[in-house]
């Protein structure tokens, strides 16, 4: 169990990972500062955002019962090809590097956390769908939200270095990965 917990905190972590390196790619100051503070914001929000999901996904659990594994399913392939998609987008529009405008402390700080709770999104209708699964859901959303902030710390700093191309491949593996995380869903449940 520990083992898909890890591989969906990876595969939600990945859109997060594209932001930092996007960050980290456009940022003046992108150092050890600047990484714990990215990290610390897409962690927080990978955290929470499965716990919220789980919730409203525990009070319709009875309703949904009988057909949660294809919900899982379903939930885990529209996030996973979403991903592939922007992912695959992304790719064509490669060459247009835009960082943006200079903004304010403030400005910077919205913009940060409006791209931590975007990322996050796809992490609530992931929490939903484990709602219909047995899982242990505090150690899950604890483990998504830590390696979240491994992976986006890391993503500043290669961004740094880097560039943004990288994001897109990172992506890419993630989307492939929660579509075989529901895939196996679907399977154990229907086939027994």
């Amino acid at each position: 169990m520990i083992a898909t917990s890890l591989a969906l905190a990876f595969s939600l972590s990945m859109d997060s990972f594209a932001a930092a390196l996007g960050r980290g790619a456009c940022s003046r100051r992108a150092g050890l500062p600047e990484a714990v503070r990215v990290g610390a914001a897409f962690g927080a929000c990978q955290f929470a955002m499965p716990l919220v999901g789980w919730g409203i996904g525990i009070a319709f659990a009875s309703l949904v019962e009988s057909v949660d594994h294809w919900i899982a399913f379903g939930l885990l392939l529209a996030v996973g090809g979403a991903m592939l998609r922007n992912a695959i987008m992304a790719g064509e529009d490669e060459g247009e590097e835009d960082c943006g405008p200079v903004r304010s402390a403030r400005a910077e700080w919205l913009a940060l956390l409006t791209t931590a709770v975007a990322t996050s999104i796809d992490a609530a209708a992931v929490g939903a769908g484990l709602a219909l699964v047995d899982v242990d859901m505090v150690t899950t959303s604890a483990l998504i939200g830590v390696v979240t902030f491994a992976v986006a710390f890391g993503g500043v700093l290669i961004g740094r270095a880097a560039g943004k191309h990288l994001g897109r491949w990172a992506e890419m593996a993630g989307g492939v990965v929660l579509i075989g995380l529901g895939s196996k869903i679907l399977l154990e449940h229907t086939l027994g």
